[in-house]
């Protein structure tokens, strides 16, 4: 085999994991929006169908990471090539934790499905909601076109999703503390909203990844934060993933 077969068989197999990627991507922005419209409608069904969902987004995780392993084993890519395969690897991971996510919120809107959140709390959602999925076909746009300046816009809007949970955190500590009857309810809202300021992190994570592909340098400032919920909130235990629901 001549070197051009050679060059051809590796831009195609460097062309199918980002494909893979995209159709990850859109996935798990489908999966997100169908989580969201299911917890505004208090639809089960379609909160079941969410979770069910979410094993083609694992299927391409495996997928992705099997390419990555046989390009790298067989190709031996170096610089930018090398870039393009890590980062199909690494935004692999960050799509299967944001469909994750999106069924943890799933699972959330089966509990509350005979609830009636307040209509303040659920334009909050609402909004938090699509902003999130705004940023999510965003970062995926400058993933396929290894846009540097639109992951950085993305990667500088994370801290509009943080403002949003924070607003959302306060509004359901005030519900609980006023009514006791409404901690049950407004303790899955909180899951809910914070399943979200984890996705809008995750996205911010391909963000950054993206400008490392396209420029070969790392976003060196302070990723810009805005959760003051933390020291609000009870310490996770030691080695738990704070990003799983546990039912």
């Amino acid at each position: 085999m001549n070197d051009s077969h050679i060059v051809k068989a590796f831009d195609e197999e460097l062309a199918g994991l980002d494909a893979r990627i995209t159709r990850m991507g859109a996935l798990a922005a489908q999966e997100l929006e169908d989580a969201l419209q299911a917890m505004r409608k208090r639809d089960a069904e379609q909160a079941r169908a969410v979770i069910a969902a979410d094993a083609q987004v694992d299927a391409l995780e495996h997928e992705v990471e099997e390419g990555a392993i046989h390009i790298i084993a067989l190709r031996q890519p170096m610089a930018n090539d090398l870039r393009a395969v890590i980062g199909a690897l690494k935004a692999a991971g960050e799509l299967e934790r944001i469909g994750d996510l999106a069924s943890n919120i799933a699972r959330r809107v089966i509990t509350l499905a005979k609830e009636k959140p307040p209509k303040p709390l659920k334009k909050e959602l609402k909004r938090m909601g699509r902003l999130v999925v705004a940023q999510l076909v965003d970062v995926m746009r400058a993933y396929v076109e290894r846009d540097a300046a639109l992951a950085r816009q993305v990667w500088e809007r994370d801290e509009e999703v943080d403002e949003h949970y924070n607003a959302l955190f306060r509004e359901l500590l005030t519900y609980m503390m006023e009514d006791p009857r409404t901690i049950g309810l407004a303790t899955h809202l909180l899951f809910g909203a914070r399943n979200l300021e984890r996705i809008g992190d995750h996205i911010t994570n391909i963000a950054e990844q993206v400008y490392f592909q396209a420029t070969g340098e790392r976003l060196d400032e302070k990723r810009p934060k805005g959760d003051v919920t933390a020291r609000l909130m009870p310490e996770a235990p030691k080695g738990g993933d704070t990003d799983r629901d546990v039912e």
